[in-house]
């Protein structure tokens, strides 16, 4: 392509991307959205299928489309999350250009150069919007290269039926872990142990991602105005207990033991001398940031996280970071929490361009 600037380019096509697209759009900036993957639906097209939001469709929306309800579920399943993205992005003609990997954005004085494995875009301001999908992180366990079964993460794992006649062992106590630990355990032929940290925290049965939304904004505002920590979403627990993980909690299927010492060649070992064989380890460990892309421009990090005012980079006033989690906006990594932080982020660009 041309050297064509473009007021904004956006690297991340998934819920985030979309959210600032929409409010580029309305702002009449110039934007191009850059997306790796070949198809829309962001990451929610590559994880289970039994996968269930855990808001209802009224509070799963992005910002100025409603997410239709899906029948018979009150909380939507994955699939239907990527067919209302790639709804979404129909209804805003939003000029999205895929597949395109981002391999560095680099700055070029007046410009920011978004290094691509096509070609290079040149934009006065840049949003990275590339979640954390992307970046699964697996703990260092002792005996990991000794096992002989299988180890995969939640990136990989897409349904029981991959693991008829096994015995498995599912390691984190957040979201996934519970989802995944739920959909197993239900398959009479699969033999699950469900491992972690310390003992489940399950939300009340009324909790759900809108509640979760409230918990983190009053976070955010009483650490902005110097009020005490409330704690945010962590001080109300770890799992929300949407209804196939509450119905298998309510069997009894979900007892969870504590975090084994090590791995041997058949499987976990406990402190305790006590062992469980098995064929698969499952890491439900959780996810970070995707910011390799951004290394070429030297910003400094804090633990994996470029220090942010809002969304703004600190260090480069021209960088925004969306979606990523609560240092990047209350709930931003949300379908439902990511809108208002796109919204004062466009509007910073906005500014900052005129």
């Amino acid at each position: 392509m041309s050297k064509a600037v473009h007021d904004v380019v956006v690297i991340g096509g998934g819920q985030a991307g979309l959210a600032a697209g929409y409010h580029l759009r309305r702002a009449g900036l110039d934007f191009a959205v850059l997306d790796a993957q070949e198809r829309p639906g962001g990451a929610w097209q590559h994880m289970w299928d039994s996968l269930h939001l855990f808001s209802p469709a009224a509070h799963s929306s992005l910002p100025g489309r409603p997410m239709p309800v899906q029948p018979g579920q009150p909380y939507p399943q994955a699939a239907h999350a990527v067919r209302y993205l790639a709804a979404y992005e129909q209804r805003y003609e939003l000029p999205v250009h895929r597949p395109v990997t981002v391999r560095g954005v680099h700055d070029e004085g007046e410009l920011l150069r978004v290094e691509s494995d096509s070609d290079n875009w040149f934009a006065r301001t840049v949003i990275s919007a590339t979640g954390t999908w992307w970046r699964p992180f697996w703990p260092t366990v002792p005996g990991q290269r000794v096992f002989a079964g299988r180890q995969l993460h939640t990136a990989d794992y897409r349904s029981p039926k991959d693991f008829a006649g096994q015995r498995v062992v599912v390691v984190g106590g957040g979201n996934s872990g519970a989802q995944i630990a739920a959909d197993l355990a239900t398959q009479e032929d699969i033999g699950l142990t469900w491992v972690t940290r310390r003992p489940p925290r399950w939300l009340p049965d009324d909790i759900d991602g809108r509640a979760l939304f409230d918990a983190a904004t009053a976070r955010r505002r009483a650490l902005e105005a110097g009020r005490t920590d409330t704690g945010g979403v962590a001080a109300l627990g770890d799992i929300v207990a949407v209804p196939p993980v509450r119905a298998a909690r309510e069997r009894g299927l979900l007892a969870a033991r504590p975090m084994f010492a090590r791995l041997d060649a058949n499987g976990p070992v406990w402190t305790d001398g006590s062992r469980q064989d098995a064929d698969a380890v499952i890491w439900a460990t959780g996810f970070r940031p995707a910011l390799a892309h951004l290394t070429p421009l030297g910003l400094r990090s804090n633990g994996g996280r470029i220090p942010t005012e809002g969304t703004r980079a600190r260090d480069e006033p021209r960088l925004h970071l969306l979606g990523y989690g609560d240092w990047t906006g209350p709930a931003s990594a949300t379908l439902i929490g990511v809108g208002r932080p796109a919204r004062d982020a466009v509007r910073e660009i906005a500014a900052l361009l005129t």
